[in-house]
């Protein structure tokens, strides 16, 4: 594949055969993000366990300290008191059977995220075969279903992020935008790496984190030590 001109530059910041510690690493993604749009950053990180062993399952939240430098759309399920609460906390759809209709008859997803409550979850659970696939049921785990449906979506809205293993043992996610500077985006892959560490399943054997890469939307990937993390 023919790289641009402005990858090429990119490659020329940094030896692409060793690791650098997060802020050197960051400091370069950011050198690297040259499109005229404010660049995503992302983490991609590797784990020494097996997705397929039920006690080897790495997932989670955090809200980055941040943010993502996303607009989030939320749409929140609940009915009574609960519906107040979201649109108080910056929901921009709230409803029950409504919504739950529309995604069903129109195939509408209008939204990035969807909360609800424990008690609306068997009204929402019918919508699983086409939430599911699409990366939005909502989940405990999460912390997308909730009691407490006024700090679900506030969380949302300040940058909470999900993290989970994919099939290859990898955890994909974004810590920023490039605009943030290294110093914020350090922050915030600091607060993300803490967390994966905390789950650390019981199961787990040997070297925990395997490889860690961050990257600009259009950027090269820089690999960060993993040392401090093993």
């Amino acid at each position: 594949m023919k790289m641009g001109k402005k990858y090429i530059d990119s490659c020329k910041l940094f030896d692409s055969n060793n690791s650098y510690d997060p802020a050197k690493a960051l400091e370069i993604c950011v050198q690297t993000a040259k499109a005229k749009f404010d660049e995503t950053i992302e983490a991609h990180i590797r784990l020494g366990v097996d997705s397929r062993h039920a006690d080897q399952q790495v997932r989670g939240a955090i809200v980055l300290p941040n943010g993502t430098g996303k607009k989030v759309t939320v749409l929140a399920i609940c009915k009574g008191d609960d519906e107040k609460a979201a649109t108080a906390a910056g929901a921009d759809f709230v409803g029950a059977e409504d919504y739950i209709t529309k995604i069903q008859s129109e195939n509408w997803f209008g939204f990035d995220v969807l909360v609800t409550t424990p008690s609306m979850m068997p009204l929402v659970g019918r919508l699983g075969k086409v939430l599911g696939p699409k990366g939005l049921m909502p989940n405990p785990k999460a912390g997308t279903v909730s009691t407490d449906i006024a700090k679900a979506v506030s969380d949302v809205k300040a940058g909470k992020i999900e993290y989970r293993l994919d099939k290859s043992n990898i955890i994909h996610c974004i810590i920023g935008k490039a605009s943030f500077g290294a110093a914020k985006l350090v922050e915030n892959f600091d607060a993300l790496m803490e967390a994966i560490i905390k789950s650390k399943p019981e199961a787990a054997k040997g070297q925990y984190v395997k490889s860690c890469t961050v990257v600009s939307t259009m950027g090269p990937g820089i690999k960060i030590s993993c040392s401090r993390y093993c």
